[in-house]
């Protein structure tokens, strides 16, 4: 337990959030059987690796983009990319 580090403290943070989704957030920590708060942690949590691995995605495509050297794959490749910035 000494060697905690940082990352392992919590800190507490308070936010205001709209009504719809302390709702839903409070109806997922009843079905779940857990806190609200812990609900919120969940959710940020997925939320930031949804994002890490939405970021991989983009520079794995970037990377196929740069090394393709067939103008059809290279069109969808970049089709792609413009989707994942400026949605559909």
């Amino acid at each position: 337990m000494a060697a905690m580090g940082a990352e392992d403290k919590t800190v507490r943070q308070s936010v205001s959030i709209p009504t719809r989704i302390a709702r839903r957030v409070r109806a997922l920590a009843k079905t779940r059987r857990t806190s609200a708060n812990r609900v919120f942690v969940d959710l940020i949590e997925a939320g930031l690796e949804a994002q890490q691995a939405e970021k991989r995605r983009f520079f794995a495509l970037a990377d196929k983009l740069t090394e393709s050297s067939d103008p059809e794959e290279q069109a969808r490749l970049k089709e792609e990319l413009a989707r994942m910035i400026f949605g559909d």
